[in-house]
């Protein structure tokens, strides 16, 4: 099992800002030997907005959500 198939595997209310910064991270950088690592860390990160948006709303562009302003 990979790295981020163990993080994908955990609750998205337990994630840490520092955990949602290391996966927005390499979402950025975009250096997966393949598509599916990509997915898995964008897809973790989806649920990550769902259960705790206040820590996905600096990288909202990643996930190509509009952020609320208000």
């Amino acid at each position: 099992m990979s790295a981020r198939s163990k993080v994908e595997a955990r609750d998205p209310r337990q994630f840490t800002a520092a955990d949602v910064a290391a996966i927005a991270e390499r979402l950025e950088r975009n250096e997966y030997p393949n598509v599916f690592d990509c997915l898995e860390d964008w897809h973790t990160l989806r649920a990550i907005a769902f259960s705790s948006p206040e820590l996905v709303a600096p990288y909202a562009h990643l996930l190509e959500w509009e952020v609320d302003e208000d």
